[in-house]
């Protein structure tokens, strides 16, 4: 009997030494990704809010520009620019349509900084001109993703999410209840000592939040480091290669069609679906992208519903459908749409970003706890 609470008392002690060093080693690093996930999750609406000129004024006024024009001045404001746009159609008529050029030259030796162009679609007007990453939402979007240290930070990411795993796992065999203590282990103790509403606090933040977190964790994993996780998810449910299709190329002296006849094209197969991004043609024999939600998809900004459209004679080239996806196919398409928590609207959006703000509380009460029990020891009588 001695011995088995002598192994109890062991493996206690080295989870709560695993669970303190995790703590103090990654702890910082764990509070500043939970509050910059929470703040991305209304990355655009944070967006406008510091930069107040991005909302849309004349929507009630005057009818939307078709997207050939907003591409003609799109073209107009950036002649320089002759490979691929990806244009994002929002689904708000008071939100400006944004464009990115992924290559620009001016930042062609990073690894991900487009130029990204915000316009005016009722009046054809370039609103601001930016690069990814020079101003406040993407640069806290590249502190969350990778520290700012591109390749290397996103491996970096994806140990600390491990770590984060190991940490969660020790923090519930520390906290684990016996059978009649559940009610006190599931509240916090009011108007106890500080020392016990501290470790209140702190468990109670880490249960209410352990399965948003253990879901953001893994999901974050699998976004951060797709070369490794991808071959695992096809080795269990083969994942469908994306089309990479061209134009007719004797074809190329015609005149390309327009966007909005692009888009028809794909609409016309999945007509009760949202327009959400056109790909204009990479080069001469390039096709345009039509990226369009069905209403089942979980996610609302990137959807996996994509046609691919001869930019001369309008022929569909090819067609990614999500209701044919295989298993693979699927978890990947549901892991960003979890992980900023829009694949349950806006109840799943403000459930990520609490959860993202209980981080630095746990950091917090966490390091307050671990100060506390220190200055117990120094004052307790030898």
């Amino acid at each position: 009997m001695k011995k088995t609470v002598s192994r109890k008392q062991t493996l206690r002690r080295r989870w709560l030494a695993a669970h303190l060093y995790l703590g103090i080693i990654f702890g910082s690093v764990f509070a500043v990704t939970g509050m910059t996930g929470s703040l991305l999750v209304f990355y655009i609406e944070l967006d406008e809010i510091l930069n107040p000129e991005l909302q849309v004024v004349f929507a009630q006024t005057q009818p939307r520009l078709s997207y050939e024009a907003i591409f003609q001045a799109l073209q107009r404001a950036e002649p320089d620019r002759q490979s691929a746009w990806r244009l994002e159609i929002p689904a708000d008529p008071q939100r400006m349509l944004s464009a990115r050029y992924y290559k620009p030259k001016e930042t062609e030796h990073a690894p991900f900084a487009p130029l990204m162009v915000s316009i005016d679609p009722y009046r054809g007007e370039v609103v601001k001109r930016r690069f990814w990453g020079r101003f406040a939402m993407t640069w806290i979007y590249d502190l969350h993703y990778m520290l700012l240290f591109d390749q290397a930070g996103k491996i970096m990411m994806a140990i600390i999410g491990g770590m984060l795993l190991v940490s969660m796992a020790s923090g519930i065999y520390l906290w684990w209840p016996s059978p009649h203590k559940w009610r006190t282990a599931l509240s916090v103790k009011l108007g106890a000592s500080p020392e016990r509403i501290t470790y209140d606090l702190h468990k109670t933040a880490g249960v209410y939040s352990l399965i948003v977190i253990l879901i953001l964790a893994l999901t974050g994993i699998a976004l951060e480091i797709p070369e490794y996780v991808n071959p695992l998810i096809d080795a269990a449910s083969p994942l469908r290669p994306l089309p990479k299709p061209h134009s007719h190329s004797q074809a190329a002296h015609n005149n390309r069609i327009t966007l909005d006849q692009a888009v028809a094209k794909a609409q016309r197969l999945f007509p009760d679906a949202r327009l959400c991004w056109i790909e204009t043609p990479q080069s001469d024999n390039g096709s345009y992208r039509i990226n369009l939600r069905q209403s089942f998809e979980p996610s609302q900004r990137f959807p996996k519903t994509n046609v691919w459209v001869d930019q001369y004679n309008g022929e569909i080239l090819a067609v990614n459908d999500p209701k044919y996806f295989s298993g693979g196919d699927r978890l990947i398409s549901w892991l960003h749409p979890l992980h900023s928590g829009e694949a349950f609207a806006l109840p799943g959006r403000l459930l990520v970003l609490v959860t993202g703000l209980l981080c630095p509380l746990l950091l917090l009460t966490g390091m307050l706890r671990w100060w506390q029990k220190r200055r117990a020891k120094r004052t307790r009588p030898h």
